[in-house]
């Protein structure tokens, strides 16, 4: 008997589990010692202890321009445009690096500028061209900055905006204190919930990326639905971690898609992007 029928032979009997496990033990031990070749090179090379940053692979780049197509109704190619538009822009990369480096918190930061899934933000924000974008959750302000500069573009084209940037930490935005990004910028400091309460003009776009709890997360998504403009787009940056987004869609008639990232060459298997419109 050949090899081949002898190990056809082995898949019907009880001995299949047996004969199959050293095969699956190197397919398990190659796929950990890549893991823990990345997060150790994490370890010494990166600082970040949160809110981690780093670039998309090719593959995970592509699927959120056709999720961002989707979702503004747009050709893909349009979309392509944007999220190179963005990787393009020098003076912010500049920017974000040198206030990286002259923080007072950059012992908890790495110098690389790196936007991961918040190039889709940029890209649904070029697309849709809101008036007024509310954003939950500041930490440095890079999320702050990548909005503004979809803004900036946008009023370039004739289509002002502005961003409400809320986060309870009086010291949360450094990066987004700096002109011309700052220009477009209201950093609010205080309790999220209780500033989407005291909005005094819609919102066009509603980023959740604060507490990530599900309690919260529905807080904030309830009382902003009363704020809303016409055609308002809701985003979350929590979607692999709760269902709050896609149950508040249902329960108000809106249609909901999710996106997941895939880091490149980290060992944090990423987050995504939940949109509700």
């Amino acid at each position: 008997m050949d090899a081949v029928k002898l190990r056809r032979a082995i898949a019907r009997t009880r001995l299949a589990p047996v004969a199959a496990f050293p095969k699956r033990l190197v397919a398990v031990a190659r796929h950990d010692a890549r893991v823990l070749r990345t997060s150790a090179r994490w370890l010494v090379a990166s600082r970040e202890h949160h809110n981690y940053t780093y670039e998309l692979t090719k593959l995970s780049r592509s699927h959120l321009a056709w999720f961002v197509s989707v979702v503004c109704d747009l050709p893909v190619k349009q979309v392509r445009g944007y999220l190179k538009e963005i990787e393009a822009d020098d003076a912010l990369r500049q920017h974000i690096a040198s206030a990286t480096a002259g923080a007072a918190r950059r012992g908890l930061a790495d110098k690389q500028v790196r936007y991961a899934r918040r190039v889709g933000w940029y890209a649904i924000v070029r697309a849709r061209k809101p008036k007024h974008i509310v954003e939950t959750g500041v930490d440095k302000g890079l999320g702050s900055c990548v909005l503004a500069a979809a803004l900036l573009r946008n009023a370039a084209e004739g289509h002002p905006g502005r961003v409400s940037s809320i986060d309870i930490n009086p010291e949360a935005g450094y990066l987004a204190r700096v002109a011309p990004w700052s220009g477009v910028i209201d950093l609010v400091v205080g309790d999220s919930v209780e500033s989407i309460g005291a909005l005094d003009r819609p919102v066009d776009l509603f980023l959740h990326d604060s507490d990530h709890s599900r309690v919260y997360e529905k807080r904030e998504f309830d009382a902003v639905e009363p704020k809303l403009a016409p055609g308002a787009i809701l985003l979350t940056d929590n979607v692999t971690h709760t269902n709050v987004l896609a149950d508040h869609a249902e329960r108000t008639g809106r249609r909901f898609l999710a996106y997941r990232e895939t880091p490149a060459n980290h060992w944090y298997p990423g987050d995504g992007i939940g949109v509700a419109w």
